[in-house]
């Protein structure tokens, strides 16, 4: 530790220590410093400052010698996730496809002067009387060579490594079901998607999206059936705190009885805030230095969220739109499906009517005539259907499947996929294809050029569309998954939502439970997407069987560590890697 300050020649100054000079001078000299002659005037540097010829006691050394410092080498470590972090954005890949496009307008150029000068070097005797090129001539040509093939590996690699480490930085796994996607926005982008919807204006934005097939209808918060969504909705949110503490929930999973709903094990990728940069660099730091990180900067975009209900009888649709918390995500639901819910009848406990007249009283008789009016509108109300117990699993299960979609971010992923990923990779090999066909082209005159540039946009949008169309049935898988856990977690039987969507995979009004809100009417554009996926995919028929794979995975995990229990071996579960 260094204690005093010595004031040599004024702007000169060194410090002295409790080692001696002498400790100093055989120090410097292990470290091969080179020692100075006496009566130099050059000022030598010593490892923190400058230091004058006539400083005693100071360590010098030369002035073009590398300065001595004792930061260790894993102090840099941190770096790497800040840089990561910093390239997360999708002004990282619009960069990497700028680049791409300046490398590939002068790599023809590169390799037609490099072309150009192995052929002079090689046939210059044949047109100079036999004469060789000079040694000079010769040298300065290949020194011109190798500098464009230097840049020429310049210009193909900084796209290239721009691309993949967006690509790298993007990554992440999926909360619950730890699989990997991409999400190429930084966490200010994705603040300001969150404030842009938040509060009020997420309603806007959906009224806008709603508004395309005419002006929609809403059902009113007082109306009863509104109450009814929100009352199930708020039961499911209850849940999703659950999924961050799974493991914390000692053996509740292990304790149901076979009649009891199935519970969950915990997941072996709980729900957890998306980490920021920052994070991950303070993360580091306090794992190198032995202390336990806290968590992320970033929040889950949970509860409350908002919710819509659209009077709209002929449409049996819902999905969920948005991100971020304060109400800048939720729920919009048709009116059409919850007139499906009520249609069904339930033998044990059948609908039956609220507001039905109560028995008047000898006063109400009496003064009946005098107050008819006051009376009716005091006492009158419309009867509703008291909804069952099984229209409510119903909604329950879809309002999970939908809240599924807003916990894991799937619209986050949509849009970095559809809206930066794809397009960008998709016109990076456009750009390429251009410029090896544009010799070519560039016989036939511009038009044949804007032809190609044509089918390169409509052949990027149906892919882009294919794309989205993949990603969304893995979403749609991802979130019958998650839901069973909302549903369990929230006190209602998750095996019921097998029966559930195998219902509606033979309904003539089948629901469209996606994270993307569409339109009733048939879109033309998706067709060669659809062909090429098959026009009677079996989407829903899918996710029943993930899903029922999903629910006997519960069981079986929960008999393997029963019996590890039994038998007294530690708690393994390895039917993970196996269903």
């Amino acid at each position: 530790m260094f204690r005093s300050v010595v004031r040599t020649s004024p702007g000169l100054r060194t410090y002295s220590s409790r080692v001696t000079p002498q400790l100093l001078l055989n120090s410097a000299a292990l470290s091969g410093i080179v020692q100075p002659p006496a009566r130099s005037l050059r000022p030598w540097k010593t490892g923190l400052v400058l230091a004058g010829p006539n400083t005693k006691h100071s360590c010098r050394f030369r002035a073009d010698a590398a300065p001595f410092h004792s930061t260790p080498s894993n102090r840099a470590h941190p770096l790497i996730p800040a840089l990561l972090g910093a390239l997360k954005a999708s002004s990282t890949i619009e960069f990497a496809r700028t680049a791409g496009r300046v490398a590939l307008t002068f790599l023809p150029i590169l390799l037609f002067k490099n072309r150009f000068a192995r052929k002079y070097i090689k046939h210059h005797a044949r047109f100079h009387d036999g004469q060789p090129v000079s040694e000079e001539k010769k040298a300065l040509l290949l020194r011109r060579i190798r500098s464009n093939t230097l840049i020429f590996h310049m210009l193909l690699f900084v796209p290239v490594a721009l691309f993949w480490v967006a690509i790298l930085a993007s990554a992440e796994q999926t909360p619950i079901t730890g699989r990997w996607r991409l999400i190429l926005l930084s966490p200010e982008e994705e603040d300001d998607i969150a404030a842009q919807l938040a509060g009020p204006k997420w309603t806007q934005a959906v009224l806008d999206v709603l508004s395309s097939d005419g002006p929609p209808k809403l059902i009113p918060e007082n109306d009863w059936r509104y109450q009814w969504v929100r009352e199930t909705l708020q039961k499911i949110e209850n849940s999703i705190p659950v999924l961050q503490h799974e493991y914390e929930s000692s053996n509740e999973w292990l304790q149901t009885a076979p009649d009891q709903p199935p519970l969950p094990p915990p997941a072996d990728y709980p729900l957890r805030p998306r980490p920021r940069a920052s994070d991950r660099v303070r993360k580091f730091s306090d794992t190198l230095c032995g202390r336990r990180s806290s968590s992320s900067a970033h929040v889950i975009a949970g509860p409350p969220y908002s919710l819509l209900i659209v009077d709209k009888p002929d449409a049996a649709n819902a999905f969920s739109y948005g991100f971020g918390p304060d109400g800048a995500s939720g729920i919009v639901i048709y009116s059409g499906f919850l007139d499906d819910i009520l249609a069904k009848s339930s033998d044990d406990d059948a609908a039956n009517f609220e507001g039905q007249p109560r028995e008047s009283s000898w006063w109400t008789q009496a003064f009946s005539s005098l107050f008819s009016t006051s009376v009716s509108n005091l006492a009158s109300s419309h009867p509703h259907p008291t909804p069952t117990k099984d229209q409510t699993v119903d909604l329950a299960i879809l309002l999970a499947h939908e809240v599924a979609h807003l916990v894991l971010s799937h619209h986050l992923e949509t849009l970095s996929s559809g809206a930066i990923i794809v397009p960008a990779v998709i016109s990076m090999f456009a750009d390429i294809a251009r410029t090896l066909l544009f010799p070519i082209t560039m016989l036939f005159g511009p038009f044949v050029n804007d032809a190609v540039a044509q089918l390169g946009k409509a052949g990027s949008g149906e892919l882009s569309k294919l794309g989205e169309y993949c990603t969304s049935v893995s979403q749609e898988i991802e979130a019958d998954i998650v839901s069973a856990r909302l549903l369990a977690h929230a006190g209602f039987d998750a095996r019921q939502a097998v029966a559930f969507w195998e219902g509606r995979q033979h309904s003539t009004a089948a629901a469209d439970c996606s994270s993307v809100g569409r339109s009733d009417s048939p879109d033309a554009d998706w067709t060669l997407a659809h062909r090429i996926m098959g026009a009677s995919h079996p989407v829903i028929g899918v996710r029943v069987e993930r899903l029922k794979d999903e629910l006997v995975r519960w069981e079986l995990e929960k008999r393997v560590v029963l019996r590890q229990q039994q038998v007294g071996k530690p708690e393994e579960r390895p039917i993970l890697g196996l269903v």
